[in-house]
């Protein structure tokens, strides 16, 4: 690692046994839109519709947005879930639809993530914003500490019982995740959710061994990654989200970070998905073009460790420029994707490259098209 690479954005790529058609990924984003007449935590169609669109775009993997690994794990309650046998099996559902649609031989790995004390919260697009209250479907959120985020309701403190659930509802999830017919999982250890509350020194003020040194910060994320290691196949890749920085002084930055994406490489990480902010209210984060990337690259140089880029990153040539220096391995699409659902396709014809169209879609494949 570390070397640019010459093939760029539409360069094979392989994760242990997982075979990539190229380099371009769907970044996790989080829908909201479980209905309240679903089960708690149970994908439905328009999950099926969000995500199978990019597989017939062709994109080389997709990652679903995160999902929950107990029901108090999840952000809204309309947030899906992987808690149950029934939310596996509508998850296997749109597994299915994206191995036989997808046009790229598209790939799906699911995000399991638990929100900490940023949990119970009205989806973005709800009338009222901040803490759901008990009497409309919220509930008790926990954290590392009673401190709030912001103005959220003030979490409860885990115990050891607690923080053991966590690292065991992670294991449970990703055994359903295998069953469910998932290529990868991805530990969602940034944004200031419950790991990633867990590792930074600004939440964490803990003086158990869940706290207080770097190491004892660290624990709670490595002993998720172990968990989750020791169930999945040894041949299906391990992927981490993390912060990179909280963009607040004392809080992480990208040495410390990489000291951790090391020791997580180490336990059977094989990609890290740098990102950064989140664990701060009211922080300013510098966004612009690509500005997440020279964060990928660093704990990339520094650790050796394959990385996605995120953020902002919106053209092929962007993108192509983003792997060809070296900076990340992946590039990870949202918005982008948002706009623009078949962007792998379009990049392909940008970019001279030859990229498999659905035979529905084959008329479109000429470059005046577009």
């Amino acid at each position: 690692m570390g070397q640019a690479s010459a093939g760029g954005l539409f360069e094979p790529m392989r994760l242990r046994g997982l075979q990539l058609a190229h380099r371009g990924w769907v970044a996790p984003m989080c829908q909201y839109s479980v209905r309240r007449d679903d089960a708690p935590g149970t994908p439905n169609d328009w999950h099926l519709m969000h995500l199978g669109q990019f597989a017939a775009g062709g994109a080389a993997l997709i990652l679903t947005e995160a999902t929950a690994v107990n029901a108090t794990g999840r952000i809204s309650p309309q947030d899906t879930g992987i808690w149950t046998d029934a939310q596996a099996q509508e998850w296997s559902r749109i597994t299915e639809f994206v191995h036989r649609y997808g046009s790229a031989d598209t790939k799906i790995g699911i995000q399991l993530a638990h929100a900490g004390r940023k949990a119970s919260t009205y989806a973005p697009f709800a009338r009222e914003s901040g803490s759901v209250p008990h009497a409309e479907g919220g509930w008790q959120t926990v954290g590392p500490t009673n401190e709030a985020f912001g103005r959220y309701a003030a979490p409860a403190a885990l115990d050891e019982a607690g923080v053991r659930q966590i690292v065991s509802d992670f294991r449970d999830a990703a055994v359903r995740a295998v069953w469910a017919g998932f290529d990868t999982i991805e530990i969602h250890g940034a944004h200031g959710y419950q790991l990633h509350q867990f590792l930074s020194p600004l939440i964490n003020t803990r003086t158990d061994e869940w706290g207080g040194s770097a190491t004892n910060r660290a624990r709670l994320l490595l002993e998720v990654v172990d968990a989750v290691r020791g169930v999945i196949p040894d041949d299906m890749p391990l992927l981490l989200r993390v912060s990179a920085s909280d963009w607040a002084d004392g809080g992480l930055e990208p040495e410390a970070v990489a000291d951790v994406v090391s020791q997580a490489a180490a336990r059977g990480v094989d990609l890290v998905d740098v990102s950064s902010g989140g664990a701060v209210h009211g922080v300013n984060i510098p966004l612009g073009p690509g500005y997440q990337v020279p964060f990928a690259a660093a704990i990339r140089r520094r650790t050796g460790v394959p990385t996605g880029a995120v953020g902002l990153i919106t053209t092929p040539a962007q993108a192509d420029s983003v792997i060809r220096e070296g900076s990340a391995d992946a590039v990870l699409l949202a918005r982008a994707a948002l706009r623009h659902p078949h962007w792998w396709q379009r990049a392909a014809v940008e970019l001279g490259h030859d990229l498999a169209w659905a035979p529905q879609y084959e008329r479109a494949a000429v470059a005046e098209n577009y």
